[in-house]
């Protein structure tokens, strides 16, 4: 080698900080990518796929996003099949125990026991068979879900207020007057964008 190919004591030093600083970089990238790989495991436990057999069945049967029922169900009881709320309403959908015995007698002929609505396959079957209706109803998810809390009564009544629509007569979120409703849609909304966000080739939301 000749004395203009050899490198300097000060060359190689520099050489040597590329080196690590290439290493540093990678290692960074490395490290970047692993935390987010287990900030999406840390979600998924706070949006978990529960109960999927049933949640994938019965939304297909009604022709409904999977993930806005995992939404709702998220919202609603937290994955706890004995869950009862202050006003009543029982199970993983929370359905009232009167929408229960509407569904079972008076739509579906089916006279189940007041005790199956525990059951979390029939708890979502009737909560996807209701929410299904309300979509048809109305034609659009925030006014399907804001029924689905407060009720079709009052839903028809602020479609009716003036200012409390859009331009083609979707109901406005930010509207709402009831407070429990107007936390509602938008939470279980957004727990929805949750499980698109988490879960994307599997059932994204039209």
């Amino acid at each position: 080698m000749s004395r203009s190919q050899r490198r300097t004591p000060h060359e190689k030093v520099q050489e040597r900080r590329g080196i690590l600083l290439i290493i540093l970089l990678l290692l960074l990238i490395a490290a970047t990518c692993l935390l987010d790989a287990l900030r999406d495991d840390i979600a998924r436990v706070e949006y978990p796929k529960k109960y999927s057999a049933y949640v994938e069945k019965y939304a297909a049967q009604y022709d409904l996003p999977a993930h806005l029922i995992y939404a709702v169900i998220h919202t609603e009881s937290r994955f706890d099949s004995s869950a009862v709320s202050v006003a009543g309403a029982v199970g993983l959908m929370q359905l009232m125990p009167s929408t229960f015995r509407w569904i079972s007698d008076d739509m579906l002929g089916e006279r189940l026991p007041d005790g199956m609505i525990y059951d979390p396959e029939t708890n979502i079957r009737y909560g996807c068979y209701y929410l299904r209706r309300l979509y048809d109803r109305y034609g659009d998810y925030t006014a399907a879900l804001a029924a689905y809390n407060a009720g079709p009564t009052r839903v028809d009544t602020w479609l009716d207020t003036p200012g409390m629509t859009d331009e083609n007569g979707c109901l406005l979120p930010e509207r709402i007057p009831t407070d429990e409703t107007a936390r509602y849609v938008p939470a279980v909304l957004g727990a929805m964008a949750q499980y698109d966000a988490l879960y994307p080739t599997e059932d994204p939301t039209p």
